[in-house]
Parts: structure tokens; C-alpha cells; sequence
């Protein structure tokens, strides 16, 4: 292991308790690693979480008030968002996804390399205001909150994401007929105004087979399951480890 690693888990154990960082130490040293084929894909898999890849957002403890929150929220979201569609296209970007770039999936980023985008906090204040004010710790700072629009005809191929310790949530903001979204072989349709919420290690794939825009609000979030020792190694380990990578 990395010095730096090493040295940062040993002082977190000294906090937290020796036994705090087992689960981390053993997807680090890939001791004992078993893992669904249809996880195959990822690059690191915390053993002890759950295998499910669809996950109840109704049934997470105190995640699942937020999602919630969010969900109450849905028609001022959808409205600010059919307004930077028609008025402030130019914000949203090609989303660039760590396996490929797609000019057909755009992306209004609100999170995304560990700072706020702040220059889209006045088109879609609502939710800009959930970031601040009501996600909290939730959301993983190794990875985004964005609106996810797939344009009309964009299919996402199968793929897994890079670890199971963040799990996707979806706020489904405006979903026409045709779309659908495939985790583990289970293929689910969006519910405008609801959440939904999977295990992306697992390989996944989405499309949009309408004439209209299918526009999502996707937040990545720490595993419920996690406790607060792995939240703070996984964040050091991962940071230290793109650091090093460039």
C-alpha cells in the first residue's frame, strides 16, 4: 500500500477503533474478494454491502427522508428545467462519463470535482437549494450531482461504474414514453416525480428511444451502510490514488 494510505488508515483506526477499517483494508489488499459477475466490471468492490442491485429509496433510514424531500420537490425542478432547456442550453455539457464521452447525453452539473458549480446555482435554484441545505453528507465528494439529459434516440451501453461504496439516485424530472433503464438484467421504467436508486457497480445501461428529452437528476451517495471511519478512508484513498494517477 501507499505510504500516505497506510499511514492516513492507521491514524483513522486510532480514532475510530482497530477493527473500524476491516472491510476498506480488505478491498484494498483484495483479501478474500468475491463478487455477482455482473459486478466484474468494476474496479473496487466493498465486501459487506449490499449485493442488491436495485435498492428500496423508501427504505434507507435517514436517506431515505431526503429522498423524500426531493421528491415533494419535483415540479418546481421540472419547471426551472424545461427553462434551461429552452432558454440556457448552452450550460449543459457533453457528460463525460470515465468510459466514454457521448455528445447525445449532456450533463447539468451542480457538483462535480469536489466543488459546487455555482455558475448554474440562478438557472435551477430549487434544486441548488436541496445541495446546500438538505443533502448534506450524503453525497459522495468523489463523484457528481447533475441533471442527465438524454436526448431523443441516445442509448447507454451496458457498463459497470467504478465501486459499490456510492450508489446512484434518480429523481425522475421529466420522462417521456420509450425510456427505461437495465440493472443486473432488471429493466425498470422511470416515474416522473420518483426516485429511484441502484448499485451502478453492477452492470447497467439506459436509453431513450422517444422524440423528446429525458431529463433525470442524478446524485451520487455514500452507502447507507457505510460508517463514518470507511466514508473518510475510501474519500482519502481514492483522492490519493487520482492524485498519484494525474
Amino acid at each position: 500500500m501507499i505510504p500516505e494510505i497506510k499511514d492516513e488508515f492507521e491514524r483513522l483506526k486510532s480514532i475510530h477503533g482497530e477493527q473500524s477499517l476491516v472491510r476498506v483494508e480488505a478491498m484494498v489488499y483484495q483479501r478474500d474478494m468475491v463478487r455477482d459477475p455482473l459486478q466484474e466490471g468494476a474496479k473496487w468492490v466493498l465486501p459487506g454491502l449490499s449485493t442488491t442491485p436495485w435498492l428500496d429509496p423508501y427504505a434507507q433510514g435517514p436517506l431515505s427522508t431526503v429522498i423524500r424531500k426531493l421528491e415533494r420537490l419535483n415540479s418546481k425542478i421540472r419547471s426551472e428545467m424545461q427553462s434551461v432547456l429552452a432558454l440556457h442550453a448552452d450550460a449543459l455539457t457533453p457528460y463525460e462519463h470515465y468510459l466514454m464521452v457521448k455528445q447525445d447525453w449532456r450533463a447539468l452539473y451542480l457538483y462535480r470535482d469536489g466543488a459546487y458549480q455555482v455558475q448554474n446555482q440562478h438557472i435551477c435554484p430549487t434544486a441548488w437549494e436541496f445541495l446546500e441545505e438538505d443533502l448534506g453528507d450524503w453525497l459522495c465528494p468523489l463523484l457528481e450531482m447533475h441533471f442527465s439529459i438524454l436526448d431523443p434516440g441516445a442509448e447507454i451501453a451496458p457498463h459497470c461504474d467504478l465501486w459499490n461504496f456510492s450508489i446512484n439516485l434518480h429523481l425522475a424530472v421529466e420522462i417521456p414514453e420509450l425510456c427505461g433503464i437495465t440493472v443486473a438484467n432488471e429493466t425498470r421504467s422511470w416515474e416522473e416525480g420518483k426516485c429511484l436508486l441502484f448499485d451502478y457497480s453492477y452492470m447497467h445501461q439506459a436509453w431513450n428511444r422517444s422524440d423528446r428529452h429525458r431529463v433525470c437528476l442524478l446524485v451520487d451517495v455514500w452507502h447507507p451502510g457505510l460508517s463514518l471511519a470507511e466514508r473518510k478512508a475510501l474519500k482519502f484513498f481514492v483522492r490519493t490514488l487520482r492524485e498519484l494517477m494525474g
